[in-house]
C-alpha cells in the first residue's frame, strides 16, 4: 500500500465534502428548499443509470457517472453559476479551470489527471458520454421547475425562449428524453407556468 497516495486520497474526500455546502437555484422536487451540487450529482448519477437505454450512442456508463460525479465540484472555488444568469456566463470559466487544478491536484498524479480529463470532456461536450451527462444535467431541473410550478423560470423570470435554448443539449444525448423534455416545456406554457413574453 502507497500510504503517501492514501493520504492525498483522504484529504480530497475531505474536501469535496464542501460541495455539500454549495447552494443551486433550483429547488427539490415538490418543495421550496433548495438543491445543493452533492445532492444534484448523486442524482444525475442515479438518473444515468436508469436512463442509459435512452441514450442515442451505446455509451460508457462509468464514464457518464463519473463526469456528473464530479462535474460541480470546481463550485467549491467557483461557486455556482445559474444557468439562466444574465451576467456571467454558464461554461467553463477561468475560475473553474484554476479550481480543477487545485481540488483534483489533491490526488496522486494518476487520478488527477483522469479526473481533470473526465471533467475537461464533460465541459467540452463533444463525446457520446459528455452529451448524455449534459441531457441528464438539464433534464433534472427541468423535471424540479415543473414539480413547483415555475420554480425558478417564475421566480427570475425566466421565459419560454430562455428554457428552450438551454433545453434543447438534452437532443445531443437523447432524442426520446428530448421529445419528453419538449413536451414537458409546451404543456409548461398550456398550464401558464411558463411565459412566452419576457
Amino acid at each position: 500500500m502507497d500510504s503517501n497516495n492514501l493520504i492525498k486520497q483522504i484529504d480530497f474526500i475531505k474536501e469535496i465534502d464542501k460541495i455539500k455546502y454549495i447552494q443551486r437555484k433550483t429547488k427539490l422536487f415538490n418543495s421550496d428548499r433548495n438543491e445543493n451540487d452533492a445532492e444534484h450529482s448523486w442524482h444525475l448519477a442515479v438518473m444515468a443509470i436508469i436512463l442509459a437505454e435512452h441514450s442515442n450512442r451505446t455509451i460508457d456508463i462509468l464514464k457518464v457517472i463519473k463526469m456528473v460525479l464530479i462535474h460541480d465540484i470546481v463550485e467549491i472555488d467557483a461557486g455556482d453559476i445559474f444557468i439562466y444568469d444574465t451576467q456571467k456566463k454558464h461554461s467553463n470559466t477561468d475560475e473553474e479551470r484554476i479550481a480543477a487544478n487545485r481540488i483534483f491536484g489533491l490526488l496522486p498524479k494518476e487520478q488527477s489527471e483522469e479526473l481533470i480529463a473526465i471533467w475537461e470532456e464533460f465541459e467540452a461536450g463533444n463525446t457520446d458520454e459528455a452529451k448524455f451527462a449534459k441531457s441528464m444535467d438539464r433534464l433534472e431541473p427541468l423535471l424540479q421547475n415543473i414539480s413547483n410550478h415555475g420554480g425558478t423560470w417564475t421566480e427570475f423570470g425566466v421565459n419560454y425562449d430562455k428554457v428552450y435554448e438551454k433545453k434543447k443539449v438534452i437532443k445531443e444525448g437523447s432524442d426520446t428524453i428530448w421529445n419528453y423534455a419538449e413536451s414537458l416545456i409546451e404543456e409548461s406554457v398550456k398550464k401558464g407556468i411558463l411565459n412566452r413574453n419576457s
